[in-house]
């Protein structure tokens, strides 16, 4: 399962700074970086007029952009999509989804606070990781100034990317991960690997993404 966490905390307390400065260390670490930001607002993304919003607004459940550069998906949805569904959804080739919000999740979280906005955190402290912030707290909870990225970075890299960074095998069934045996993953495993061509990937697989959808 690919690594998640979530960067949470009051507004205007640094969140969007401190992971612009999160992605760029974790890149040259040699991570490939995704990022998810959780919105309360029924934003328009896809603007009025453009091809996309005609397509959509024509009936097509999703419309992609594909340019030299960008690939842009706009996909309506009627809830919100959970980090992990996100992940199954579309970005099987990456290390690590950094999510801005999704304070309510279950998932690992580095809450930023500024003193200002008082002593109280939002996480539940089972699930937090770290405290960033510009005043130490009182609390028995690894803290980082807002500006030592790379300490922050390290800890996510000891304790959240190394825990997942080993072999495994994931079948996702209609967007929920299926149950699967250790014995039959390792056999999956190793017959996916073995069907893939030495010449095509020099000799490793590091990620393989297989499709089946059944026909109505």
């Amino acid at each position: 399962m690919r690594s998640i966490i979530s960067v949470v905390g009051k507004s205007s307390s640094g969140k969007t700074t401190l992971l612009e400065k999160l992605i760029a260390e974790l890149k040259k670490r040699g991570y490939k970086v995704a990022i998810v930001k959780h919105s309360h607002h029924k934003d328009d993304l896809d603007t009025a007029a453009k091809d996309t919003w005609r397509f959509t607004k024509a009936g097509s459940e999703l419309s992609v952009i594909n340019s030299l550069d960008h690939l842009a998906i706009y996909r309506r949805m009627d809830n919100y999509f959970d980090p992990q569904d996100i992940s199954n959804f579309v970005l099987w080739d990456f290390d690590i989804l950094l999510t801005e919000g999704f304070k309510s999740s279950n998932y690992p979280k580095i809450e930023v606070h500024r003193n200002e906005q008082g002593q109280e955190l939002l996480t539940d402290p089972k699930l937090l990781l770290a405290v960033v912030t510009d005043k130490p707290l009182d609390i028995s909870m690894p803290q980082f100034s807002h500006d030592d990225v790379a300490g922050i970075a390290d800890i996510i890299e000891k304790t959240i990317i190394s825990q997942n960074n080993v072999s495994d095998l994931e079948i996702v069934v209609d967007g929920v991960p299926a149950k699967v045996s250790p014995y039959l993953k390792d056999v999956l495993a190793r017959t996916l690997s073995a069907m893939i061509p030495d010449s095509q990937n020099n000799g490793e697989v590091k990620n393989l993404h297989i499709s089946l959808r059944r026909k109505h």
